[in-house]
């Protein structure tokens, strides 16, 4: 990947973002899969592994791209080494990784567009009290290209390359696909999206690796995912 190429992480920031308001759309699942897509870049890119929802770092050294670079860095130290017993491996877990990072990783994610003028920000109070900072398009060159992308992948057919199904496989397992198709019906999301993106999400046309790695990485989501909504139900909020 290229320093100048955009992540995964951000590509689902970018489909989150309200164009013009620059409101986040489903913001605690996009906030999933941010945080989900910079882990899996960092799979790609060799850095770290993730088996059976365990998380090791396999090379600790800079990818080039100071967004990856940041993540790489907290988690080597938040990381401990895996430990090797009778009854199997422990170590650290992916979910628990999400977990802590969700937030922060949004926030990385978003100074990162904001760098590369993607995005610009907004600020201002709500009733006059209380902060907000918003995040409008600047350049939707590379949001068109990547809705372009999409489109031609799950609704045309078009194979896709590694990177695009990895993108296809978060969406489909955060449920982001109103994000990723906002002008579609219901009925065209249920009938058309959500089987091509399943489908996709198996990574049948992907190598070994990079399917197990979308396994795992994809796992971790669905579990960090369902457990928040257990407890967001049990709060009845």
């Amino acid at each position: 990947m290229s320093a100048t190429s955009v992540t995964l992480g951000e590509e689902i920031m970018l489909l989150s973002l309200d164009d013009e308001s620059g409101e986040a759309k489903d913001r605690m699942s996009a906030g999933w899969g941010v945080a989900s897509g910079t882990l899996l870049e960092l799979v790609l890119a060799g850095r770290v592994t993730v088996e059976n929802n365990l998380l090791e770092v396999a090379d600790p050294s800079p990818t080039g791209t100071p967004l990856l670079d940041g993540r790489l860095e907290m988690i080597t130290e938040w990381a401990r080494p895996l430990t090797r017993t009778g009854e199997g491996v422990s170590g650290p877990q992916a979910k628990d990784w999400l977990v802590k990072d969700r937030g922060k990783a949004v926030e990385a994610t978003v100074r990162s567009l904001l760098d590369r003028g993607l995005v610009r920000e907004h600020r201002h109070r709500l009733a006059g009290l209380f902060p907000v900072r918003r995040y409008p398009e600047a350049d939707g060159t590379v949001e068109r290209e990547l809705r372009e992308r999409l489109t031609a992948v799950v609704l045309e057919g078009e194979r896709p390359d590694d990177r695009t199904t990895g993108l296809v496989a978060l969406l489909d397992a955060a449920e982001l696909h109103r994000i990723a198709f906002p002008d579609l019906s219901r009925k065209e999301l249920e009938e058309r999206v959500k089987p091509r993106m399943a489908e996709l999400a198996e990574g049948h046309r992907v190598g070994d690796s990079l399917r197990e790695s979308l396994r795992s990485v994809r796992a971790a989501m669905v579990a960090v995912t369902a457990a928040t909504a257990a407890t967001t139900i049990a709060a009845g909020i």
